[in-house]
């Protein structure tokens, strides 16, 4: 369901079906991109462990399913006063959707 701001609500489901965590964004894969930078990151993209991403639009019964790992990264030279010297990064590839049996 879409919100007023124009943003969906995704929520993580876990392997036994489980709903805990609930991401937003416009599209799927802003949502995925917040629930990845969420994993334990890696020392560097390719040392990172993909990890299915399984969310649902809420008030629908369609699952994205995501390939989502993070890493670390040194922040920009021009980096804001507030931010770490160290910062998460994350990406995601989207693997298809499923839709709930209901």
């Amino acid at each position: 369901m879409v919100r007023e701001d124009g943003k969906r609500n995704f929520a993580l489901r876990e392997g036994d079906g489980t709903e805990e965590s609930v991401f937003s964004g416009n599209t799927p894969r802003q949502a995925a991109l917040k629930a990845a930078r969420r994993l334990e990151p890696a020392s560097s993209e390719d040392a990172a462990e993909r990890i299915e991403l399984r969310l649902r639009e809420k008030g629908t019964d369609k699952v994205h399913i995501y390939e989502g790992w993070s890493w670390r990264e040194s922040a920009p030279n021009n980096k804001p006063d507030w931010m770490p010297d160290e910062i998460t990064e994350a990406n995601v590839a989207k693997k298809g959707i499923e839709h709930l049996e209901s």
